[in-house]
C-alpha cells in the first residue's frame, strides 16, 4: 500500500475537519440551557407563588376559581375550601383551583 502524497494529504485533511465531541455538544447544550431560563425556572418560580399563596388563604378572603367563580372563603380544609358564592349558597371546589384574591369593588 503505497499512497501518494495528495492521498496523505486528502486523508488528513478529512480526518481534522470532523468537529471533536465537545464541539458537537455545546449548541446542544446551549439550547438546553436557554430553554431552562426561558421556560421552566419561571413556571417553577410561578408555581412556588401559587403554593404559598393557597398556604396563606384563610376565612373571610374574596377570591376567584379556575373556573371563574368569585366568592368569599367560610370553610377551610387541607384539600377542599368552601366558597359563599351568594347569601346562604355555599360550593365546595378543590384548594388547587383557587386562581387567586378577588380585586375588591369586583364582587
Amino acid at each position: 500500500m503505497f499512497w501518494s502524497l495528495a492521498q496523505a494529504q486528502t486523508a488528513a485533511a478529512t480526518a481534522a475537519a470532523k468537529p471533536g465531541i465537545m464541539e458537537m455538544l455545546f449548541p446542544i447544550a446551549m439550547m438546553l440551557l436557554i430553554c431552562y431560563f426561558l421556560f421552566l425556572r419561571p413556571q417553577q418560580k410561578k408555581l412556588g407563588d401559587h403554593q404559598k399563596f393557597l398556604a396563606g388563604i384563610k376565612r373571610g378572603d374574596q377570591v376567584i376559581t379556575n373556573g371563574g367563580i368569585f366568592g368569599e372563603v367560610t370553610g377551610l380544609t387541607e384539600k377542599f375550601i368552601t366558597l359563599e358564592v351568594a347569601e346562604n349558597v355555599r360550593i365546595k371546589v378543590l384548594k388547587s383551583q383557587v386562581l387567586g384574591t378577588a380585586k375588591e369593588g369586583t364582587l
